[in-house]
């Protein structure tokens, strides 16, 4: 089902039908301030599954990033910051990054058996936060990949929707997405280590 939703004020009747089926345990493609990701509720293990299938990849080795609404949701899942970093998150968010952290004991087993951290994004996209604020909990996601050589991210939502209608419940049409995916910041050892350039620029908000 390919369902449209504009980014500024999202119509809430159409936030509640995704969340709807994100509860029943449904897969979901949405916009987010940089490529299109592929997501699902972080609570449903067989959810989680079913995008490892799509993605063809293991649930422990796979490299998800939780899709949070703010800051007081994201310290549910990572171990204690310090100040420094917190600031740093408090200016850089929402925005296109991804900050990988140290996990907590609330991620779910099967996305952290042999992993200890985790990737953490809060979009600067009101489609994707209404979403997560209405569902109550992050949603566990992954980028949508073309299959082309030159273009590494799809950003046709139609084109997405022809390619996983079958794969989905539902494909959101929030306008055309980016093809350049998020600045992945490792936030592990206190630091910021750049893992991926991306779209965010980390360097003005140090």
């Amino acid at each position: 089902m390919l369902i449209k939703i504009y980014p500024e004020n999202p119509n809430p009747k159409a936030i509640e039908q995704v969340v709807e089926v994100l509860r029943k345990g449904g897969l979901i493609i949405y916009p987010t301030d940089t490529v299109y990701g592929l997501g699902c509720d972080i609570t449903n293990h067989r959810a989680i599954e079913a995008i490892c299938k799509i993605r063809n990849i293991k649930p422990d080795k796979a490299n998800f990033s939780f899709i949070c609404y703010d800051l007081s949701h994201i310290s549910d899942y990572i171990k204690p910051i310090d100040n420094a970093t917190f600031r740093v998150l408090k200016k850089a968010l929402p925005g296109p990054f991804t900050f990988i952290f140290n996990a907590s004991h609330n991620v779910p087993k099967l996305l952290s058996s042999n992993k200890k951290t985790v990737g953490i994004r809060v979009p600067d996209n009101d489609i994707a936060r209404c979403i997560v604020k209405e569902l109550g909990n992050p949603i566990v996601s992954t980028s949508i990949r073309d299959d082309d050589d030159i273009i590494e991210y799809s950003t046709d939502p139609e084109l997405i929707h022809e390619k996983y209608e079958d794969l989905v419940d539902i494909v959101i049409d929030g306008g055309y997405g980016d093809n350049v995916a998020s600045t992945v910041v490792d936030c592990t050892s206190g630091s910021f280590e750049i893992v991926r350039e991306g779209k965010g620029d980390l360097e003005q908000y140090l």
